[in-house]
């Protein structure tokens, strides 16, 4: 059976060029789904899923009405959240194989609203006018993948036809991939999977950590902890293929509690919670708050302690206030996790710069922030205290053997 890949868009203004994509797809051999998400006028071309079968897909008693104000941007948002359910339900069915979309602004945010209710590894390709711009909120923590569409997407002419015949091809050898890859059996010693979480400052504790985990029989996935990497890490675990965790680099909350540039949400540290999978929490590089270059800093923040680590990025050390209601946070989240959970605390440091002799060494933020955590956590949730600094080995060998104890 051929692969049929979904071609989703506004039919209504960009008819001409998803069908245009569709004869690409289908002079390749591939069985193609076209999809109206348009909500104006009539659709230019027939297509394989009406725009009523696909809000249809909600059960939304509001539908009419919102269609009847022809507000564009509630249109938008309703056919979103419609595609978003269709997608995923032909995927589900094994009815998709891919998708692909071509937009503007209203198209891409349906289109990529609908990509991002689709699994990982699931081919997702987006050609936008606003490619080459902020995409983090239309990509989210998804794989969807970005082509800039370079001219407005807007008829069939010298340039769009290149653009768009690429982007065929792109999603054509995407899809051939998965295919290939489904194909082939899965090994039957599929090693269980690990997070986890790792800035500049506990690279060697969670490398060492790694080994340990690894040479036990485990896969190990590392994130960045720069704010999409907490997020995407986040979504892995909320998806059911991770066994448990070693969160030990939970920065990101300094960010948001005080307005860095690298938070991950409020979120951060709850899909543990939901997965109900064992993990070891760490405080590490609390003491740190990311901001740009240094004439970006708030200047609210004019008399605080702040280490340049490049020209793009200057951090700043955490107060004794902020490190109280950091612990408490963390508490909080832990407090929510059923299965089993250990905290360690590196007492000599919780980052490269906040060791003795170092920038951000500041024993009295530190106690603060240990003596928050401790005291805001259930009595039953074992708390680790160690001597060492958080990137040395003896540590790592702690974090490992705690997380390794929890998986049996």
């Amino acid at each position: 059976m051929n692969s049929t890949i979904a071609i989703l868009g506004t039919f209504d203004t960009k008819g001409a060029e998803h069908a245009f994509i569709a004869e690409h797809l289908k002079t390749q051999g591939f069985a193609t789904l076209l999809i109206d998400v348009g909500s104006l006028a009539d659709p230019a071309i027939v297509p394989d899923v009406s725009r009523t079968e696909v809000l249809a897909a909600l059960d939304d008693s509001e539908t009419d009405a919102i269609l009847a104000r022809q507000d564009r941007g509630e249109c938008v948002t309703l056919m979103g959240r419609a595609a978003a359910v269709i997608v995923a339900r032909l995927e589900s069915e094994n009815q998709i194989h891919g998708i692909i979309s071509l937009g503007g602004g209203g198209g891409t945010a349906i289109a990529t609203t609908a990509m991002r209710a689709l699994p990982l590894g699931f081919p997702k390709l987006m050609v936008s006018t606003l490619a080459s711009g902020q995409t983090a909120h239309y990509v989210g923590t998804s794989d969807i993948t970005m082509m800039p569409a370079i001219v407005d997407v807007s008829g069939i002419n010298r340039v769009s036809r290149l653009i768009f015949s690429n982007a065929a091809g792109a999603i054509a050898g995407m899809v051939n991939s998965a295919t290939r890859r489904q194909s082939t059996s899965a090994p039957l010693d599929e090693k269980p999977l690990i997070v986890a979480s790792m800035f500049g400052n506990t690279t060697e504790c969670v490398t060492e950590a790694k080994r340990i985990m690894e040479a036990a029989g485990y896969e190990v996935l590392v994130f960045a902890a720069t704010g999409s990497g907490g997020r995407a890490m986040e979504s892995l675990i909320d998806s059911g293929l991770i066994s448990g965790v070693l969160d030990i680099t939970t920065t990101e909350w300094a960010d948001e509690l005080v307005g860095g540039v690298l938070n991950a949400g409020p979120d951060r540290l709850s899909a543990t919670a939901r997965a109900k999978i064992p993990a070891i929490v760490v405080p590490g590089c609390l003491d740190m708050v990311n901001f740009g270059e240094r004439d970006s800093v708030p200047a609210q923040f004019a008399d605080r302690n702040f280490y340049v680590h490049n020209e793009q990025v200057t951090l700043m050390r955490t107060n004794a206030a902020e490190c109280t209601e950091l612990g408490r946070i963390l508490a909080e989240k832990i407090n929510a996790y059923s299965a089993p959970v250990t905290v360690l605390i590196p007492g000599g440091s919780i980052s490269v710069i906040s060791a003795p002799g170092q920038p951000f060494h500041n024993p009295a933020a530190d106690t603060a922030l240990f003596e928050s955590l401790k005291s805001n956590l259930r009595d039953d949730i074992p708390v680790i205290e160690s001597e060492a600094n958080i990137n040395d080995d003896s540590f790592a060998q702690l974090c490992a053997d705690a997380l390794i104890e929890k998986l049996g």
